[in-house]
């Protein structure tokens, strides 16, 4: 039985009004819903999905900071 292992989730609002979900620490690995607990359940689904492709899963990735920047 796998371990439970802990992802950072970086949640963004799109132009259409989609909220768009994505986990840094697997590369690919994202989803899209208009409400946060349809998408939180697509994260679930989206993050082993990732895993189940992924022949050797990376390290847990430690949170620093997320910036803004405008350019």
């Amino acid at each position: 039985m796998r371990s439970n292992r802990k992802y950072t989730v970086v949640i963004e609002l799109d132009e259409e009004g989609y909220l768009v979900a994505t986990v840094p620490a697997l590369r690919g690995c994202h989803t899209q819903a208009k409400s946060l607990d349809t998408l939180m359940k697509r994260v679930h689904e989206v993050i082993a999905l990732c895993l189940e492709d992924e022949k050797n899963p990376p390290g847990a990735l430690e949170l620093v900071g997320i910036q803004q920047v405008s350019v």
